[in-house]
């Protein structure tokens, strides 16, 4: 095993690996001939490309590797690569080999043409390991009858956004035109541009007259209410095409043939409202209060998926917030906590009131709430000093207008007024005139206690949940649509698709040799830390504490800490027992002067123990401050939770402690006796990736991308984690490889990729041979566009730093967030079910409901702790390590089990965990850096997403080194 608290793997030097020179290969990595070698932990400038421009004979490799790899299907080994050999010539940033380097390692910002020609790998068989287990899956079969399907362009002038009302303009056109000019057709609209038919409209391109001023018109809008619909033949969509694909002897997408889909959603997309492919409406079961003027709605999601059994509809029940439909004074009671209208508003709370309303519907009372208007925002000042001119050009109050317009008397005139229209021509209105319309979307960040209630009331157990899917499909009564069933001639069953799956074996958990229990077996996906000791403890020589809190003990620090450190030393950990400094106490609004302070009287310090605030929101700013300015590790600790001196809390404080200051909790024991295939036989290195974007609203927040890699060959435990803010909801990493023109040092290059490799060399001393890449947060529709940049930044973060340098890649998506969920066929089996009535952890289904010919499996690798367990969707996109499905699904189950946050296996894989943890953290900073104290944010993101990008300050090489977002 390796030392104490290093990076190495088993029976290397605790110096953190070799110097370049030692590495195989004609060309040494750039960065560590002029770094050299790290003592310890191996803590350091890992590489930004800063260190040495360009390396001697480095190379990218040929383009035709890359778009072969990717788009033929077909895996090339790096030794199939050969290119020209190169003359020798001067790193120096004039050189003209660097100037070629240059040139041939760009990345285009421009989506590669060819993104549609890519092709994924076909599943390599099926697994065969693990307990035989039957389950069922929210899956529906789905027959379609051979049917003539047409295609139709539709544009309506003039153009409307809303899809409500362009399914209004189609609908009143079917019911106007249907028997005289569509011979009696019902269409599937799609609520955009395409319209779907079973058989040929009588003609190929007609244009119609639709009026829609019978409809409920609004206060601020008297425009004519018609509309020009052209329609026009586009295609005949091949159902042949189709038939042969589910026969696997095609390839096609789901996406090829919306007009299926169109079907299904069209009835509920009248009738319901509609979220992408969700459906809500209190009549579809339950609504209720959340909090601060919001409520849930309950309702659907309906997804048509080609798979192995068929054609699927995927049917799950959901939840969605909207506004509660009141009086615009009683929302603002709710929202701000506020029962006195007499007074105005603070300032603060007024912009928090008109980012809540803004382009929200009100209904006005003055029409008996039968007309709406658009919120654009609200008034500066108190209606009652509110005026407008006049036509006549005399001024008057709206308090005096509605006075002697509507005979009203304003009842809140301390309160703002409601302004709809534009600045140039602004309308207002009192705010108890006007009440919230119904079935509005709240699209903004819920806050805990939403948050909560929301959870406390849809959270359902696997039984519960299954009824109510299967009474969600007979309420929809999908087989007497005429539209479904006549017209497309689709039946879909109403029973639940029964699935063969496999209960995979939990690891062996390897802990120290001096601890009673040297080994674990996992049972159900838990296990304890009774009688065992961290494998690898960290040693803590300079450590302090320090409490923002007001409202606990004066000595409670101290006995806290003092407790903390025995559970850390009981657990294997050396801690010097004396801090390095006294502990300080300080007030909440002193946190950056105590921070510096610390970190002046202290260098070189540890770890620091921070208890809270009482008052939450101080969190981003102490770890902005920690780990971006001062270069410090720190553990938060919640003051309520140091009060109860809980043994258990300190047990995973401790785990976290650990992790944090180089240490190791657990390995597998398959790794220790290099035994996991594709893996143990070769140095391999494991990235974790994520992107995550701000909440709603946030236009002018940038998305921050965070990779992790594992730094620890052959243990792989240890997570190195970096973080880069890019374009605004850009779900492509930008910051993986990136070659620039420095005007002094020429051709530079950098990227996250590429530092991790370094690093890699640098802790382990080998470079990898192997690289596992699993990307969390993908959907189907950027698979392509995703892997043919993020591979292509990979092949050059590699061939950057040594010629023909391209070790074979896996590249896996991981998904959480679809709507598969997976129930044991006989509820209460405690032989098939954990505690929670959940299937059992290690449940894998790679049959069936998965994908007919690529390479995909759903994995529930946890175990349930309330409502209905969510697996995960593991879908391999490259794999030139040519993994068997047994070596793949085992591999991700038994990462699952090295989370170092907790003793439970967790429910995605922990590389693509720990990314969105390290996503998360930098969102911490950049929030902390852009508070803007209530004022609105600019909405151009052109303009602004750049400049807020420069602002994620770069964590510290000593932070980054450890797993500091644990």
């Amino acid at each position: 095993m390796s030392s104490r608290g290093g990076y190495g793997g088993a029976g290397r030097d605790g110096g953190g690996g070799r110097r370049s020179d030692q590495s195989s290969g004609p060309a040494a990595w750039p960065a560590l001939q002029s770094s050299g070698v790290r003592g310890g932990r191996g803590r350091g400038n890992a590489g930004r490309g800063n260190a040495a421009p360009v390396a001697s004979s480095s190379s990218s490799p040929p383009s035709g590797a890359v778009s072969g790899v990717i788009g033929a299907g077909d895996v090339a080994s790096s030794s199939s690569v050969r290119e020209k050999p190169k003359a020798s010539g001067s790193s120096d940033s004039g050189s003209s080999l660097g100037q070629e380097l240059a040139e041939k390692v760009q990345i285009t910002t421009a989506p590669p043409s060819s993104s549609k020609a890519v092709t994924f790998p076909v599943r390599p068989g099926f697994g065969k390991l693990g307990k035989k287990v039957t389950i069922r899956a929210n899956h529906f079969l789905v027959q379609v009858a051979d049917r003539d399907l047409y295609h139709y362009d539709v544009s309506i002038t003039p153009e409307v956004i809303s899809k409500k009302v362009n399914r209004d303009v189609m609908t009143t056109l079917v019911k106007t035109y249907g028997e005289s000019h569509m011979g009696k057709k019902i269409p599937a609209y799609d609520g955009r541009k395409s319209l779907y038919t079973a058989g040929p409209l009588p003609f190929e391109s007609k244009e119609f007259v639709v009026d829609l001023n019978g409809k409920k018109p609004t206060a601020s809008s008297k425009r004519d209410r018609k509309f020009k619909v052209a329609i026009k033949l586009a295609s005949r969509p091949d159902l042949h095409q189709l038939q042969e694909f589910l026969r696997r002897k095609q390839r096609c997408s789901i996406r090829d043939h919306p007009s299926f889909g169109c079907c299904i959603q069209d009835l509920p997309s009248q009738k319901y409202v509609s979220v992408g492919r969700s459906f809500f409406d209190p009549s579809l079961g339950r609504r209720g209060e959340l909090a601060d003027g919001v409520e849930y709605w309950s309702g659907y999601f309906q997804s048509l998926r080609l798979t192995q059994m068929g054609l699927s509809l995927n049917i799950d029940v959901s939840a969605r917030s909207f506004y509660e439909p009141i009086l615009v004074t009683e929302f603002i009671g709710k929202y701000l906590n506020l029962r006195d209208f007499s007074r105005p508003l603070r300032d603060s709370d007024r912009v928090k009131v008109k980012k809540a309303l803004k382009s929200l519907k009100v209904e006005l009372a003055q029409f008996d709430f039968a007309r709406s208007t658009k919120v654009s925002g609200i008034s500066s000042c108190p209606i009652s000093e509110l005026r407008f001119t006049l036509e006549d050009n005399t001024q008057k109050t709206v308090v005096q207008y509605f006075a002697e317009k509507f005979n009203y008397r304003v009842k809140y005139p301390a309160l703002p007024a409601i302004q709809s229209g534009s600045d140039s021509r602004p309308a207002y209105f009192p705010m108890e005139f006007c009440r919230i319309a119904e079935g509005q979307r709240y699209t903004k960040k819920l806050n805990e206690r939403q948050v909560t209630a929301l959870l406390r009331a849809t959270c359902q157990r696997p039984e519960i949940r299954e009824n109510s899917i299967k009474g969600m499909v007979k309420n929809n009564k999908y087989n007497e649509i005429d539209l479904v069933r006549k017209e497309f001639g689709m039946s879909v069953t109403d029973q639940l698709a029964t699935v063969e799956a496999r209960v995979l074996p939990p690891p062996l958990l390897k802990y120290h040799e001096s601890g009673r229990e040297k080994m674990v077996n996992p049972r159900l996906g838990q296990w304890n830390m009774i009688d065992k000791k961290m494998i690898n403890g960290a040693i803590v020589a300079s450590w302090t504490c320090v409490s923002f809190s007001t409202r606990i003990d004066r000595n409670l620090p101290q006995e806290f800490c003092k407790q903390l450190i025995d559970m850390c030393v009981s657990k294997g950990m050396q801690f010097n027992p004396q801090p390095a400094i006294p502990f300080i106490s300080c007030q909440p609004q002193r946190i950056e002067e105590a921070l510096c302070d610390i970190h002046k009287r202290a260098p070189g310090l540890q770890m620091l123990i921070v208890i809270l605030p009482d008052v939450t929101g101080s969190y981003g700013k102490i770890k902005r401050i920690c780990e971006t300015e001062l270069g410090i590790v720190s553990q938060c600790c919640q003051p309520n939770q140091v009060r109860k001196l809980n043994k258990q809390y300190m047990e995973n404080v401790a785990l976290k402690i650990n992790v944090k200051t180089g240490g190791r909790n657990t390995v597998l024991d398959d790794a220790i006796r290099r035994r996991i295939p594709l893996i143990s036989d070769r140095p391999t290195i494991i990235f974790g990736a994520d992107v995550t974007h701000p909440q709603p609203g946030e236009d002018s927040s940038p998305s921050i991308a965070a990779v992790v890699a594992s730094m620890d060959w052959p243990e792989i435990t240890k997570y190195r984690g970096l973080v880069s803010a890019q374009t605004h909801r850009e779900e492509i990493i930008e910051d993986l490889y990136k070659l620039v023109q420095d005007p002094q040092r020429g051709p530079v290059h950098s990227g996250m990729i590429r530092e991790h490799l370094i690093a890699f060399r640098r802790a382990t001393g080998q470079k990898p041979q192997r690289i596992i890449f699993y990307r969390d947060g993908v959907s189907e529709g950027q698979f392509s566009q995703v892997l043919l940049h993020e591979m292509i930044a990979i092949r050059k973060a590699c061939a950057s730093l040594e010629e023909r340098y391209l070790p074979p890649v896996t590249f896996v998506v991981v998904q959480k967030r679809h709507h598969t969920r997976l129930f044991p066929a006989q509820h209460g089996n405690r032989e098939t079910t954990d505690k929670s009535g959940n299937i059992q952890p290690g449940t894998v289904v790679d049959t069936k409901i998965c994908h007919p010919t690529e390479f995909d499996f759903y994995l529930n690798s946890h175990a349930g702790i309330q409502g209905t367990s969510r697996p995960a969707h593991y879908h391999v996109l490259v794999d030139e390590n040519g993994f068997t499905a047994d070596a793949l699904q085992m591999l991700t189950n038994n990462l699952c089990y090295t989370f170092a946050r907790c003793t439970r296996s967790v429910s995605i894989v922990p590389p693509a965990y720990y990314a969105h943890l390290a996503a998360f953290r930098a969102r911490y900073y950049m929030e902390s850096e852009n508070s803007d104290g209530g004022s609105s944010r600019s909405r151009n993101t052109t303009a602004s997403t750049s400049a807020v990008v420069s602002l994620l300050p770069a964590t510290k090489d000593n932070v980054k080194d450890v797993m500091f977002y644990c």
